[in-house]
């Protein structure tokens, strides 16, 4: 690039390595993502059967790290490589795709609070289809035991919700141990076991309401839930704020590098004819025209 001359525009190194940098932290941790997830699928045979994707009727966890991981990955690619060999073209796609999912998290969270009892609705209805499917999955058991010990609830609206699941349901053809029981995560904590029980919850759908109360939590997980939005409302909107920020902040700076470097090729100024390199066979063509 000797022969080129640029006219007093520049492409911001600050900007394009805080971009690449930046990025490249993303690029990575998303790698690893999806890598955690196929390992999980490894371990779980669906690799070697593919179709077993489709037999679980609840959610499998798994998934979340690979969508995150895979949307975090193509983020990092396009603005890491788009920043480091100024290409504008992955950076357009890096500013318009970080766009879209702004607008999607914005849009979510609009018709989240118009349609507030649609989504409790929604929720009640994911809640029981991953109760089902309890003992299908590890990964799918795990999360609801975290979820039910975190919130301290059982079910979606109380432990009586655990019927769907052909373990715990209190049929009288139902040969389960279990039968008539919720899993252990539904049990008050002890603080003198220092050993989880996981057999607390046995029978305990079998006691009468008023006893239940002293063994397991007999609130749901939805009201639970609504009710840790409400004490952590200033921490929650807090988070959404600053994601959303680092969102519109990752998009300017793509757009103001890609107006950098649109402006350097604007201005570049071909070399004078007598500083071209020209093909030896050429030379003695272009002195005659020339001349």
């Amino acid at each position: 690039m000797s022969g080129n001359h640029y006219k007093g525009h520049e492409v911001s190194c600050c900007i394009k390595y805080f971009i690449f940098g930046f990025n490249i932290l993303f690029w990575l941790l998303g790698m690893a993502l999806v890598g955690i997830g196929l390992w999980a699928w490894s371990e779980k045979g669906v690799l070697s059967n593919i179709s077993s994707i489709t037999d679980l009727g609840g959610l499998d966890p798994v998934w979340l790290f690979m969508v995150v991981g895979g949307v975090m990955f193509i983020l990092g690619f396009a603005g890491c490589i788009g920043a480091l060999r100024e290409n504008t073209f992955l950076l357009k796609f890096f500013s318009v795709f970080l766009g879209i999912i702004f607008f999607l998290e914005l849009t979510t969270g609009v018709l989240a609070f118009v349609f507030k009892d649609w989504i409790k609705d929604q929720l009640n209805l994911f809640i029981n289809n991953n109760i089902r499917a309890y003992r299908d999955d590890i990964d799918l058991q795990n999360l609801i035991d975290f979820t039910q010990e975190y919130w301290e609830c059982c079910g979606a609206f109380g432990a009586d919700d655990w019927n769907l699941n052909i373990y715990f349901n209190c049929t009288d053809g139902n040969p389960s141990r279990e039968k008539c029981g919720v899993p252990f995560s539904c049990c008050t904590k002890d603080p003198a076991e220092d050993v989880i029980n996981t057999q607390c919850g046995y029978d305990i759908r079998a006691k009468p309401d008023s006893e239940q109360k002293d063994y397991i939590n007999v609130k749901g997980c939805v009201p639970q839930f609504e009710k840790w939005l409400q004490d952590n409302l200033t921490l929650v909107a807090g988070i959404f704020i600053g994601v959303a920020l680092l969102q519109i902040f990752g998009i300017c700076l793509a757009q103001n590098l890609v107006s950098d470097i649109e402006a350097v090729r604007a201005s570049w100024v071909p070399p004078p004819l007598s500083m071209r390199r020209l093909p030896p066979h050429s030379s003695k063509k272009a002195s005659a025209y020339y001349s």
